[in-house]
């Protein structure tokens, strides 16, 4: 990761960076670093403070009827690499979302982590009934195939047919937090990628 942002430009070869806010493997995305450690204790001090805005794009299994919020108290589950919801001794948790649009049975929604647990937004949606359309870790497939949902499907008999997508359809689209040199609330923003855009325009088309 250094390498790439050494490359890119984003930060001096002789300058260390610190990461701040981490995603998933296999979740696209903003990503948070600092370029000092005085950044990185305040930005780190704001996500503890719950004062960083979080939003986040996912697909999800099967149809949401309406927007909700789900606080479901989870547990991180070392021996399965996951989290669990746990009434008693999970921590808090909160997740609000918002229908965006259904498609193809699927519903695209915003996601908003008032909390920052592992894996929440995957292992609360799951818990909903409505797991993420791949994340075989929490009860979603492993891949969407457009054979999967499109009527009279005929495959082609030159090459094996290929996924729509085979990895975590989550996305961390948006992040808000008040600048560690004290200029002001700032907003970083990631479009969507192109293997989600297309899955969406796939599903829709069905």
């Amino acid at each position: 990761m250094s390498e790439l942002l050494i490359r890119a430009g984003l930060t001096p070869a002789d300058e260390p960076f610190r990461i701040v806010h981490r995603l998933d493997r296999e979740c696209s995305g903003v990503l948070v670093f600092a370029r000092s450690l005085h950044g990185q204790q305040a930005l780190s001090a704001q996500f503890e403070q719950r004062t960083v805005e979080k939003c986040y794009w996912a697909l999800v299994q099967g149809y949401l009827a309406e927007d909700g919020e789900v606080d479901a108290p989870l547990r991180n589950d070392d021996s399965a690499g996951r989290a669990r919801v746990d009434q008693r001794r999970g921590r808090e948790a909160i997740t609000r979302y918002r229908v965006v649009e259904r498609v193809a049975g699927h519903t695209s929604v915003e996601c908003r982590p008032l909390t920052g647990r592992l894996h929440q937004i995957r292992a609360h949606m799951a818990y909903i009934g409505h797991p993420l359309a791949v994340d075989p870790l929490y009860g979603g497939s492993a891949e969407i195939r457009l054979s999967q949902f499109k009527l009279g499907y005929k495959p082609s008999t030159r090459h094996e047919e290929r996924p729509l997508i085979n990895r975590l359809t989550l996305h961390a689209a948006r992040i808000s937090f008040d600048h560690p040199n004290g200029s002001g609330r700032v907003t970083f923003e990631a479009p969507l990628p192109k293997d989600l855009r297309a899955t969406l325009t796939q599903l829709r088309r069905l």
